[in-house]
């Protein structure tokens, strides 16, 4: 688990700190503005290896600098050396968290320390997982890492209930359901006989019921595809670890890391105002006490107004990034409770004018021009104006009122 994080020279801005909440943190704000960025640091900082590309100074910085507390409340710090431009860090890391990180693009890296040898941490032994690599398995030389989605899955739902691997099943068929779109209403993933599809392919592939019927996972949509991966690659993760831990005669760990960047990619607005705390029920629900920091990114106010009724502000932060005078901002942030997802647009977090289109938005900031006996900057008069509400606001629109009142008196 990491408790606060410290960037000189190296990032979005200058100097950037951020004290993390040790259940939820999520990270907001447009585009390039480093939210990715920090995700990559914070996997580096908790495995000491780096994910995808190293972080980089920037390129006016004299020195750089990477500082970080863990939840055993020792200070670690990281120097970029010129020569021989690496990063100089004497950090080890804790063996006592499994950490997940799952990206954008449908790739996910998992770090286990019960399969990976403290002599290997810092050369990059870690297990990065391409969407194809989830689905058809990670081989190195003669060993098999990972037999992928399709076997496992087919292998699984094969075995009987009683055998690890009848259970490994059941576990997918649980998180599945918690992390469907809307189970109450029967919109579930729900495994079907695995087919065969292919007369070049010899496989068996899992199928799923989706409500119109059955199709095979490799045929769903992005958005499903990229659930179903997590959810195969959560149970995978945890009944490897486990059996690793027995090999190991030790426990299983009862801590678990989960970064994941802009969770509601391909995500229609019913699933995003669930996935995320699907999520956290079924991390938490691995294992008993078990342990869960979750670092997420998003642009979706309908993620945030998920969150409100689970939110807790002793163990869970905001982060929002701003652009300020051509300089990164970051600030830790209260959620304060909107109710609803247009609220969350228009608030400080999200920072648009109005949720709208622009051309509604240009319009109605014309009328209101107008009624202030101000000059409008895009219709020219009030005739002009209210053509372009007719044209952009429905007959139920809030605003209405206000502008037919207006139009009504003389002179208008």
């Amino acid at each position: 688990m990491l408790r606060s994080l410290k960037l000189v020279g190296v990032g979005p801005a200058p100097e950037m700190e951020m004290e993390f909440g040790s259940r939820i943190n999520v990270m907001t704000g447009d585009n390039g503005l480093g939210k990715s960025f920090v995700l990559d640091v914070i996997w580096w900082a908790l495995s000491g290896t780096w994910a995808g590309l190293p972080a980089w100074p920037r390129a006016e910085a004299e020195a750089a600098s990477i500082e970080f507390q863990s939840d055993d409340g020792s200070f670690e710090k990281a120097t970029f050396l010129t020569k021989p431009q690496t990063w100089l860090s004497e950090h080890v890391p804790s063996d006592n968290h499994i950490l997940i990180y799952a990206r954008v693009d449908g790739s996910v890296t998992i770090w286990d320390p019960s399969r990976t040898s403290r002599e290997d941490w810092t050369s990059g032994s870690i297990y990065n997982f391409s969407a194809d690599d989830i689905t058809n398995g990670i081989k190195a030389k003669e060993q098999v890492i990972c037999r992928g989605l399709i076997e496992d899955w087919v292998t699984w739902q094969e075995k009987k209930l009683e055998t690890p691997s009848g259970q490994a099943f059941l576990h997918l068929c649980r998180i599945l359901e918690t992390l469907s779109p809307n189970p109450e209403d029967g919109e579930t993933i729900r495994p079907t006989p695995p087919a065969r599809i292919f007369t070049s392919d010899a496989r068996a592939f899992p199928t799923i019921d989706i409500g119109y019927g059955n199709i095979p996972i490799i045929h769903a949509s992005a958005g499903m595809r990229r659930i179903i991966g997590l959810a195969y690659l959560i149970v995978w993760t945890w009944h490897e670890h486990v059996e690793a831990s027995r090999i190991l005669k030790q426990d299983p760990v009862k801590n678990i890391v989960f970064l994941m960047d802009e969770v509601e990619n391909h995500l229609h607005p019913e699933w995003q105002r669930r996935i995320l705390p699907a999520l956290l029920k079924v991390l938490e629900g691995l294992n008993d006490g078990m342990q869960v920091q979750a670092h997420i990114t998003t642009h979706a106010p309908m993620v945030l107004a998920s969150l409100e009724p689970h939110w807790n502000d002793e163990t869970d932060e905001l982060f929002v990034f701003n652009l300020k005078e051509g300089r990164v901002v970051l600030n830790a942030e209260e959620l304060v409770p909107r109710g609803d997802a247009s609220r969350w647009l228009t608030s400080h977090v999200f920072n648009l004018h109005m949720a709208r289109s622009i051309e509604a938005e240009r319009a109605i900031d014309d009328a209101k021009a107008m009624m202030r006996g101000e000059e409008p900057q895009f219709h020219k008069t009030p005739e002009d104006i209210d053509k372009a509400l007719h044209h952009t606001l429905p007959g139920q629109d809030p605003f209405w009122p206000r502008w037919l009142v207006f139009m009504e008196k003389p002179g208008a």
